[in-house]
């Protein structure tokens, strides 16, 4: 038995001397550029105060940066719980009893001794369990990344934040614009109806061309409907991002300039990623971060095969009458030391090294998935920057030419050579290319919007993030 305890006891130190890596695997990157673009505020490069103030008051106000806030307050908290252990534990208790004594039968008391008598006592306690083997500091330190993930976890929440209202912003601006198109479009078409009627009444167009001018016309009245639905929506939704009352989300109201969506400038961006990716993702520094910690606790949990050694202590007085409870000999003190060695279980402790190195392993192929989501929002976003440009400048260009297209169809049908269906034609198609270049409009800012929040625009990656 006694080598068999021996034995344990070795292997136990062994295990428990090691020390786990808190360093993030290494990983296979891309090629980096060797630019610092400046995305602390990027939404600003778009120059439109109406964005910049909507960011503004999302920054502020949103409901999800609020939670991710609390959750720092959280962990700040947590981390001084767990630092608090490192230091001694120190009470002060004052006591007062009374007691009264048997006498009855064979109970006999000294010679003297009252068989009531009270005790009074006043003291300090300490206890402390010295961190020989490293666990409480490890604890901390681990307590200290966990808060300091929360903080980059937050600064996530800000950069999503920003970018998905001006997401939602451009998104109201292109519905402007397609309900201002759709109102124009059926502008019009109710004077063709109304040219066509003039036109039926008067024998020179026969009621073919009379019931196609007003199903076109109905057309687009529908269309103006869903058109009236997307602003609607879209406003809702800005207002819920802004974290606005619920009055305000169910009577949502926005000051903006439709023409915005044309003249607003688009900012240009480098076609390569930045040279510290890494950092400039909170996300990445979160993960990093709770790697780190989970490292740390596979430590915590093999300090345990070492003897927890424990002080204590006690300074104070007592006496049977209060008034004599400060005097000099009813002084009281004690020390005490005391040495605990797991033994039988030590098959838990190792259970428990399993566990959080089990949990370890989790949080690495976590970060990994974080890294690897992060490259793809990077390269998606990057394509999308150009082609949604060349998709706009084709779009631009299709609605130019069927613009001239609908000039000589009219021409041509005032002049008989072409029936009102060939009219009718144009004109939807150009309703189309007007829509389409609307949408084109508006992803190329979506598109802008996407590489500032991959490449971690939206937060200040060198000094947002601060210590306990």
């Amino acid at each position: 038995m006694r080598k068999l305890t021996l034995t344990m006891l070795f292997a136990a130190a062994l295990a428990g001397c090691t020390t786990t890596p808190i360093a993030p695997p290494p990983l296979d990157l891309p090629k980096t550029g060797a630019y610092d673009p400046a995305l602390e505020r990027w939404w600003t490069a778009f120059n439109d105060p109406v964005l910049t103030a909507l960011i503004d008051e999302a920054l502020a106000q949103n409901l999800d940066l609020a939670a991710a806030i609390t959750r720092v307050d959280q962990a700040r908290a947590q981390y001084k719980i767990v630092q608090f252990a490192q230091y001694p534990d120190v009470n002060v208790g004052a006591n007062a009893a009374r007691s009264r004594q048997s006498t009855v039968g064979n109970i006999v008391l000294p010679p003297g001794t009252p068989a009531i008598a009270n005790d009074f006592r006043v003291g300090l306690n300490a206890s402390y369990e010295l961190d020989l083997w490293g666990k409480y500091r490890t604890a901390t330190a681990a307590a200290q990344n966990d808060l300091l993930a929360t903080q980059y976890a937050r600064e996530t929440v800000r950069t999503v934040v920003a970018a998905e209202v001006a997401r939602a912003y451009f998104r109201l601006l292109a519905s402007d614009a397609q309900l201002s198109v759709l109102n124009d479009t059926l502008r019009i078409r109710t004077e063709t109806v109304s040219l066509q009627q003039d036109r039926f009444d008067a024998g020179v167009i026969g009621e073919f061309d009379l019931a196609t001018a007003q199903a076109e016309r109905a057309a687009v009245a529908s269309d103006v409907a869903v058109a009236v639905r997307l602003v609607s929506e879209n406003q809702s939704a800005l207002a819920v991002l802004l974290g606005r009352s619920p009055r305000e989300v169910f009577e949502p109201k926005f000051d903006r300039d439709l023409r915005m969506v044309w003249l607003v400038t688009v900012p240009t961006l480098p076609p390569e990623l930045p040279s510290d990716m890494l950092s400039r993702r909170p996300d990445i520094r979160d993960a990093e971060l709770r790697l780190a910690a989970a490292n740390q606790r596979i430590d915590v949990a093999r300090a345990d095969y070492f003897p927890s050694i424990s002080l204590t202590g006690a300074f104070g007085s007592e006496s049977g009458v209060l008034k004599s409870l400060f005097s000099g000999p009813a002084m009281i003190w004690s020390i005490g030391a005391g040495l605990i060695q797991p033994l039988v279980g030590l098959a838990l402790v190792t259970d428990n090294v399993e566990l959080k190195t089990a949990q370890r392993d989790e949080t690495v192929v976590f970060y990994r998935q974080t890294v690897q989501a992060a490259f793809r929002d990077a390269h998606d976003a990057l394509t999308a920057n150009q082609t949604t440009r060349d998709a706009l400048a084709a779009q631009t260009e299709r609605k130019d030419f069927l613009q001239k297209s609908l000039e000589l169809a009219d021409l041509r049908y005032r002049a008989g050579y072409s029936a009102y269906i060939e009219v009718l034609d144009v004109q939807r198609q150009l309703l189309q290319a007007q829509s389409l270049q609307i949408v084109a409009a508006r992803n190329v800012r979506l598109a802008v919007v996407d590489v500032a929040k991959a490449l971690g625009g939206g937060w200040d990656y060198k000094t947002a993030v601060a210590g306990p």
